[in-house]
């Protein structure tokens, strides 16, 4: 696994240079305890991979590529669909809740 899927970042998003260089546990878990303003600004503004996308909308990320949304996205863009709350998006928002739910009940009545 690389540092930015563990950092959950968009790696083609990074600099160069991180993008080159393979991190020990150290340099690591410094990024993530102290992070560059670099990767401060990468969280805060995107893009985002698909994974923090389908996070931040509540959808899956099967839900993204079912709506030809399979792409990286800036907070900007994901604070739009929330905004504007696209048909799409809210069924699919939907159908999770519901597949939650049923999931749910279905392990409460396995105990």
């Amino acid at each position: 696994m690389t540092a930015a899927k563990k950092l959950n970042i968009f790696l083609p998003a990074t600099p160069e240079e991180f993008q080159k260089t393979a991190l020990t546990h150290d340099e690591f878990v410094g990024l993530q305890n102290n992070p560059p303003q670099w990767l401060k600004d990468l969280r805060a503004n995107g893009p985002h991979p698909r994974a923090e996308v389908a996070r931040k909308l509540s959808v899956t990320a099967a839900a993204l590529k079912r709506n030809d949304m399979d792409k990286p996205l800036t907070t900007a863009e994901i604070n739009d669909l929330l905004n504007d709350r696209p048909e799409w998006l809210e069924e699919e928002r939907k159908s999770l809740a519901e597949e939650r739910e049923r999931r749910h009940t279905a392990n409460e009545n396995h105990k």
